[in-house]
């Protein structure tokens, strides 16, 4: 799979998910813009796919802002002209019943997961329509497929997310822009560490392959849906869980 050529956007690519799938746009070939709050640890992973002789700009990014997304949208384009893929990775949650959740958590979990990537991918679309090319990449949750105990909004909003893939992917078609989702069930990375061990071997036992996902392998998955191998695929939603979330 090869993206020789091609300019990336990648969201939340300071680390975890992110950081992987922009090591892996960036060994494909690709040039990546790497966007994240996390200003020392997006410059690092910049930093470490130019180590490999690979191309990799850090721009800050605040996706609940949109301000900041109209910024980095300028200042990518300026950089690099054309953007042909976008990966919205970014996200955050934090497991905690619905009944104790305050409003400004709702708020927090809905602009960051779902409102993030709607307006990322907003900022760039025009462009792809235009040409007539261009491939959205928005990650979403298994959470959002089938609901998960404590994450009740954060579900909801990782749904939208699906939703809102399948929704774009229709209207978008017709300018031969695919819109697809990846769904990690749970994964090794920075957020999953605050979680406490009995939970995280939970997981662990509940996956009919017994273990957590490494971030590389749901950036192998979105890695297939920006390259040209996924060219007739859209509107698709893809788990990458172990076989945790089978139906649904």
């Amino acid at each position: 799979m090869k993206l020789n050529g091609k300019t990336a956007v990648v969201t939340g690519a300071a680390s975890g998910i992110g950081r992987a799938t922009a090591e892996a746009f960036a060994a494909a070939g690709a040039h990546v813009i790497l966007g994240d709050v996390n200003l020392d640890g997006g410059e690092a992973a910049a930093a470490a796919i130019r180590a490999r002789g690979q191309g990799a700009d850090f721009l800050r990014l605040d996706v609940t802002d949109p301000a900041s997304v109209e910024t980095f949208r300028g200042e990518a384009l300026a950089r690099r002209k054309q953007v042909d893929v976008v990966a919205n990775v970014a996200g955050w949650g934090r497991n905690e019943p619905f009944v104790k959740n305050a409003p400004d958590f709702w708020k927090k979990l809905i602009e960051l997961n779902l409102m993030g990537p709607i307006q990322v991918t907003r900022a760039f679309i025009d462009p792809m329509i235009e040409r007539q090319a261009g491939k959205i990449v928005n990650v979403s949750s298994d959470a959002g497929r089938v609901g998960s105990l404590g994450e009740t909004v954060y579900s909801g909003a990782k749904g939208g997310v699906i939703a809102f893939t399948k929704a774009l992917a229709r209207e978008l078609a017709r300018y031969n822009i695919n819109v697809n989702c990846v769904c990690p069930g749970p994964t090794d990375t920075p957020l999953m560490a605050a979680v406490p061990d009995k939970i995280k071997e939970a997981f662990g036992r509940a996956t009919p392959m017994r273990r957590l996902a490494r971030p590389a392998e749901v950036a192998d998955a979105i890695l297939f849906f920006a390259s040209s191998r996924a060219d007739f695929v859209t509107g698709q939603v893809l788990s990458v869980s172990g076989g945790l979330t089978m139906a649904g």
